[in-house]
């Protein structure tokens, strides 16, 4: 397990980070897990909300390093400027589970999250760990300060379930960040000669940190390698000198790593069985700061552990079957099965994945984790079988990666080892768009622009003028896409939140029919239809009309993309009789169809009567 804490002091990324994470190392220190803490990330207001809009810089340039090291992006938490980020190899994400997050702002008495932690807790083949990244008060008087926010973002931090609760009540924390402790009583002078002589020894018992371990009960059983490296604060931007300015801040070990086992004497857990300890240990094989970076005043730390567990769960939630290599369509079958004791639901897919994507939803493309035998299979503990169509299968040559998605857990439950894809390419424009080709170049929709497929994942400087990471547009037959007001605060995106209680497959919506003759060919019309097969992008344009419809259609809805399941940004999607609002006898009452938003039609007029309409 690799942890990895900076204070970026609102810098922008560098072009490399790959030395800080110990990519180039060899084999024997090759990381399973990547942890990264980062301060004081940019959070002005206009930045705050392009991030909202987009991933932020940071975590886009660690995903693009990390993933051709076949990292995944596992979880990842924000709080203002505090970011946690927690990768894995893609081949443990079936093993880690229960994957949870929180954040506790301690800034202006905890109403600003300036400073605060967030935590990325899960469980690690069957152990609890919990990672957490700090950023605590500063100034050396502060010392006091930080206790108390340190036992205040412990005690707030709560997870669900009855494993580990607590921070500390799991099995192993990795507390981390800028924890802003100084160093007292020496002067600056002799403190920087301690760092040209490299006698650091002679700093470590001046550290507040190293004096609170000792006798704040907060911190008992926290430990921490010997700071061999030189105090990583403050520095000089652009340089390795410390601060020359007017207020020349003494040097600190502000940027720590700690690590907590939790104790034998916690006893029993609410389940009556013993706390998985066993032979756990922990054997930190690396602590150090990295000089070479310098866009920020404190200098990157890093440290590598090796994690010895008791035990270890080798048996994943979902196996996944499927041949060598798919040359025709008709090889594209996936046969799964699923462990005793897995909560699956209906909203669960299979991703289909480029080897090297960056996260669970980086898929090329998908299928709903569904058969109509699989319900019986399931039951029986026998395999499921679910196939990709043509149009969803990437043409060409290339290795990919099965990967079965739990909504439940949000979390890849089941993974294959890498297999070809060798399907010839068709010619160009003799095929529909699949889910992995691009959108339309005649489309004049910059909507739907945004929204196509091209945007699923852009890297930093590849899609300069579309840098959308959000899902694209779904296939869904019979509704009218229309632009969103933002004056509507209620979204009606299909999201899984919004059908509880429902049965779990999506029922068919019988949808009006439009009138022979309704259909423009291509004219600025307000709305747009969704039309074909699933997997088509071929759209036709609605021309509204003042007489009203006959209802006569059984149109059922096409299946969500995943990506879009409560996230529809800039698009709203309604039912045809439900946008036009049309009544039998409405026609005698004066008005031909109710407005229902400020997107209906133009040619709609509004009821006294239904103004009030829901």
């Amino acid at each position: 397990i690799t942890v990895v804490t900076w204070n970026v002091g609102t810098a922008m990324p560098p072009s490399d980070v790959t030395s800080l994470l110990h990519l180039n190392t060899g084999e024997t220190n090759d990381a399973d897990v990547i942890a990264i803490g980062l301060q004081e990330v940019n959070s002005k207001i206009n930045k705050r909300l392009k991030d909202a809009l987009f991933t932020d810089q940071w975590s886009e340039l660690f995903m693009d390093v990390l993933s051709p090291f076949h990292f995944v992006l596992v979880s990842t938490v924000r709080m203002q400027g505090v970011i946690l980020l927690v990768f894995a190899k893609y081949y443990h994400l079936p093993f880690l589970q229960d994957i949870q997050t929180d954040c506790t702002r301690t800034g202006l008495g905890g109403y600003w999250g300036n400073k605060g932690g967030v935590s990325v807790r899960l469980s690690i083949f069957g152990h609890m760990v919990c990672f957490l990244n700090c950023h605590l008060p500063a100034h050396l008087e502060k010392a006091e300060q930080r206790k108390e926010d340190f036992a205040t973002i412990l005690h707030m931090q709560q997870f669900e379930g009855r494993a580990a609760s607590g921070i500390l009540d799991h099995d192993l924390v990795f507390w981390f960040g800028d924890l802003n402790f100084r160093i007292e009583s020496l002067d600056i002078r002799f403190v920087k000669y301690a760092i040209d002589s490299n006698i650091l020894s002679q700093l470590w018992e001046k550290d507040q940190l190293n004096i609170a371990k000792s006798t704040w009960p907060v911190l008992s059983g926290f430990q921490e390698g010997p700071l061999n490296f030189p105090p990583t604060f403050k520095f000089d931007v652009g340089t390795n000198k410390y601060d020359s300015s007017a207020k020349k801040r003494k040097p600190a070990w502000t940027d720590r790593i700690l690590w907590k086992i939790k104790s034998p004497s916690a006893g029993l857990s609410a389940g009556g069985r013993r706390p998985s300890r066993g032979i756990l240990s922990v054997n930190q094989l690396c602590y150090c700061s990295h000089m070479e970076y310098t866009v920020s005043d404190h200098k990157p730390v890093a440290a590598i552990f090796a994690v010895q567990f008791a035990s270890k769960a080798d048996k994943p939630p979902v196996e996944i079957f499927v041949a060598d290599e798919w040359s025709r369509p008709e090889q594209a079958v996936v046969r799964y099965k699923i462990a005793a004791g897995f909560h699956r639901s209906s909203w669960d897919w299979i991703g289909l994945y480029r080897v090297g994507f960056r996260h669970p939803k980086d898929y090329v493309s998908y299928v709903w984790a569904r058969s109509d035998d699989g319900e019986r299979c399931l039951e029986k503990q026998l395999c499921a079988q679910v196939m990709f169509s043509d149009e969803a299968l990437p043409k060409g040559k290339g290795e990919y990666i099965l990967g079965y998605y739990s909504n439940n857990s949000s979390s890849i439950a089941g993974v294959t080892e890498p297999f070809q894809i060798s399907l010839p390419r068709s010619e160009e424009g003799s095929s529909p768009t699949d889910s992995s080709g691009s959108s339309s170049e005649e489309e004049d929709d910059s909507t739907l622009v945004l929204l196509a497929p091209k945007s699923r994942s852009p890297s930093p400087g590849k899609m300069k003028r579309h840098r959308s990471r959000s899902p694209s547009l779904a296939k869904f037959q019979g509704l009218i896409l229309r632009p969103s007001s933002w004056d509507r605060a209620t979204s009606r995106s299909p999201s899984p939140q919004s059908r509880r209680g429902l049965p779990g497959d999506i029922p068919t919506i019988h949808l009006p029919q439009e009138e022979p003759g309704g259909l423009g060919t291509k004219a600025k019309e307000p709305g747009r239809v969704a039309d074909g097969h699933e997997g088509s992008s071929y759209y036709q344009t609605v021309r509204e009309q003042s007489r009203p419809r006959r209802v006569s259609a059984d149109n059922p809805l096409a299946r969500a993309d995943p990506r879009n399941l409560g996230l529809l940004p800039a698009l709203r999607l309604e039912m045809i009789d439900q946008a036009m609002g049309w009544r039998r006898d409405s026609g005698d009452q004066g008005y031909p169809c109710r407005r229902m938003s400020p997107t209906s039609p133009p040619g709609c007029s509004t009821s006294p009567k239904e103004a009030s309409s829901p």
